[in-house]
Formats: structure tokens, C-alpha cells, sequence
């Protein structure tokens, strides 16, 4: 509905008029919705039990049993039962300075992952184009985001071009983010969508942990939580408003949108590109922070999108999973049931950590969940949910998204 408050203007200026109407056909009638999701992983998975072994030969460090016995805890207590890696034996010995410490390496794993990223990427895209069944011509829109390597010309057109998108696609790339840029995109994609009618936003997070690898050392002991956590993966989604009736079918649609940087939080979790690579560096107890705000951060979603009384357990929840701890923790703060969690979980499970790439993978778990016990709606039973991204910053993205009806 076009209101004019003003009757003067209208009447003194009527081409100002005329750009209300054109923008007001601009906007579509309803939110953006997620019309598809796809993942993938590269072919190589290891299992966590065996990776202590896998790591300490890749990286020469066998001499340290000190910190294997110590990286073979945090492995056992990780809540991860297989990763999937682009590394392999053939890349390792082919590029043995990415296996050091501190040996000058990022032109090696900028040539890997400039490689790898945007054709994970195609993988899931694919996927979710495929789900999605419509012609390629009718992607408007590419958000992209990726803390595994930069280039110019980047991994969005690149993944354009691999997928054969027309050459005026308008695209976003995001560049090192980290973790929280799964709920960056969904975002974006959400301001885009609801303010271009008629548009399809292709979505895409893809990591690999190629720029991260290396030996581990005394001098940088959050190297052996960073080696036991990440994984590689990519992930996918097709955004819009408006589905056409009988020919897309909505999973969610998307209501509300924020990101927030947690209170006291500055260095808790640093990534510092360097001639050997990305360094991450966990400086403060992230579970702690996250659990301690969470509550404030999740009661102003709910307060700003008019849903105050809705009860956590009432809810479904696509989480990133950052790590075991994080998860243990948000669950007591909240009082959590366990199967709230339980999708979550399961992708930390099978994959690790994949940064950016994590949170798509659990939300195609939630309605894969939901298909698989038969329930009513495409949230776990539920009607509304959140999606949540922990990253750098501490930064904490917050997606609340409400079901579909499985018979829609």
C-alpha cells in the first residue's frame, strides 16, 4: 500500500509521486523465504581417532609426544567422529612447507584454495539449483562468503561462471568473516531479496582448512584446538520472496536479522593472515562469553520481531557448531531439551567445524530431521526458530526463521 502523507507535495510535485509508485513495485508482497539448501564435502574423510596419528606424520612431529597426548584429548573430546579434508598425501608432498609451523607457505595455499573453494562452492549450488528446479537465468543475485583464500577476479564469479549464470549477475563477496558468515549471507540475501521483486539470491559459504594447517608448537598451543575442530565443506541456499504457487517449495522464511558483538569480548577469537597461513588465535573463553550473552542477545530477536512470549523449547534451532563446549554450555544457559540440539550436534558429529559453510549444513539438517521423524512442519514440529553464527569479534548472527507446513 502507497500512503502520501503530504498532500502538498502531491500536488506540487508529482514526479515524486510517480518514484514512490516505481518503488513501491520494487518490493515484493511477502519475506524472503529459503527456497533450497545443498551441501558438499570433498571426497577425503578421516576419523577423529585416527587423525592424531594422520596429523603428527603429515607435520614431522611424531618427536612431541607431549602435545600428541594432549591433541589426542582435545580429539577425544571434540564430539567429532570424521572430518572431510581437500588434504590428502598427494598435496602434502607436493607442498611440505604448509606442514611446518611457521614456514613461509600462503602462495601454496593460495593456489590450492583459489582452486578448491569456488568448486566445493559449485557442488553444493548445484545441489540446491537442482532442489530448487528452476532455469538458471532466473538467479538475480550471488552473496558468497569465505575465510579460506582470496583472488581477484573472486570465488563469486568464478562460481558464476562454473555454473553458467548470466554475465549480469549481481554479486557480493564476502572475504574472511570467519564462522559467523553463514548467518552474514542468509542476511544479505534477506535485504535483497525483500527489495528487489522478483529476485533469487544464490547463497554461498565454502572453506577449506588448507590455510590453516600446519604443525603444531609450544608457541601457538590454540593451533591444537583450531587442527582438532575444522573441517572442509561448502554449502548453499536459493533466497527469495513471493514462490510461485505449485512450482517452488519454501523451507523457511526468513523474519528477522542482526548481528551483535558480545560485551567485553575484543580478541576472544583472532584470525591473523600471514606468510605461513591463517593463525587463529583463542585469546578469551569464548563458550563463557557466548553462554553469559546469549539470553540478552536471543530475548531482543524475539522482543524485535514481536514474538517476547515464545519459550525457548518452543522453538527449533540451527546452531554453528563451533565447538563441543559452546554447544554444552548454550544448552544448560538456555535449558535446552537435548533434541534441540540434536542437528547440531549431528553435523559436528559427521564434519567438525566447517567456518562459515557449518550453519547451512545444520539447517538442511533440521528439515531433513523433520522429514525423517514426519513431522508437521519443516522446523522440527516447530513454527519458529533461530539460526545462529558465532565468529570473530566475538560476533553473534542472529536469523530468526519460521517453518512451512510440510504439506505446502
Amino acid at each position: 500500500m502507497l500512503i502520501i502523507q503530504d498532500a502538498e507535495v502531491v500536488a506540487s510535485d508529482p514526479a515524486r509521486v510517480d518514484g514512490f509508485q516505481a518503488r513501491a513495485l520494487q518490493i515484493p508482497d511477502g519475506p524472503a523465504t529459503v527456497l533450497a539448501l545443498g551441501t558438499a564435502n570433498p571426497p577425503n574423510a578421516i576419523l577423529q581417532t585416527d587423525y592424531p596419528d594422520f596429523y603428527f606424520n603429515a607435520t614431522n612431529s611424531n618427536h612431541r609426544p607431549d602435545l600428541k597426548a594432549k591433541f589426542e584429548r582435545i580429539c577425544q573430546k571434540s564430539g567429532i567422529k570424521k572430518r572431510h579434508f581437500v588434504l590428502d598425501d598427494e598435496i602434502i608432498q607436493a607442498n611440505p612447507s604448509i606442514c611446518t609451523f611457521k614456514e613461509a607457505s600462503l602462495d601454496a595455499r593460495q593456489d590450492i584454495a583459489v582452486r578448491v573453494v569456488p568448486q566445493l562452492a559449485y557442488e553444493a549450488a548445484s545441489k540446491a539449483i537442482e532442489e530448487w528446479g528452476q532455469p538458471l537465468s532466473h538467479i538475480t543475485h550471488v552473496v558468497f562468503a569465505t575465510r579460506s583464500g582470496m583472488s581477484m577476479p573472486g570465488a563469486d564469479l568464478i562460481l558464476s561462471k562454473l555454473l553458467g549464470l548470466r554475465s549480469n549477475v549481481r554479486r557480493i563477496m564476502l572475504y574472511h568473516q570467519g564462522c559467523f558468515a553463514g548467518g552474514s549471507v542468509m542476511r544479505v540475501a534477506k535485504d535483497l531479496a525483500e527489495n528487489n521483486k522478483g529476485s533469487r539470491v544464490l547463497v554461498a559459504c565454502s572453506e577449506t582448512t588448507i590455510v590453516t594447517f600446519r604443525a603444531p608448537s609450544d608457541e601457538h598451543v590454540d593451533g591444537l584446538v583450531v587442527s582438532a575442530l575444522f573441517g572442509d565443506g561448502a554449502s548453499a541456499a536459493i533466497v527469495g520472496s513471493d514462490p510461485i504457487t505449485g512450482v517452488e517449495k519454501p523451507l523457511f522464511e526468513i523474519h528477522w536479522t542482526e548481528e551483535m558483538v558480545v560485551p567485553e569480548s575484543d580478541g576472544a577469537v583472532d584470525g591473523i593472515l600471514t606468510e605461513a597461513g591463517l593463525i587463529y588465535r583463542l585469546l578469551k573463553d569464548v563458550p563463557g562469553l557466548i553462554s553469559k550473552n546469549i539470553g540478552g542477545v536471543l530475548v531482543e530477536a524475539l522482543k524485535g520481531a514481536g514474538l517476547s512470549s515464545l519459550e525457548w523449547n518452543d522453538m527449533f534451532w540451527a546452531v554453528h557448531p563451533g565447538g563441543r563446549a559452546i554447544l554444552d554450555q548454550l544448552e544448560r544457559t538456555l535449558q535446552l531439551n537435548p533434541e534441540k540440539l540434536r542437528a547440531t550436534r549431528e553435523v559436528l558429529e559427521s564434519y567438525g567445524n566447517m567456518s562459515s559453510a557449518c550453519v547451512l549444513f545444520v539447517l538442511d539438517q533440521v528439515r531433513r530431521r523433520s522429514e525423517a521423524l514426519n513431522l508437521s512442519t519443516t522446523g522440527e514440529g516447530c513454527e519458529w526458530g533461530l539460526l545462529l553464527g558465532f565468529g570473530p569479534g566475538l560476533t553473534v548472527e542472529t536469523v530468526l526463521l519460521k517453518s512451512i507446513s510440510r504439506s505446502t
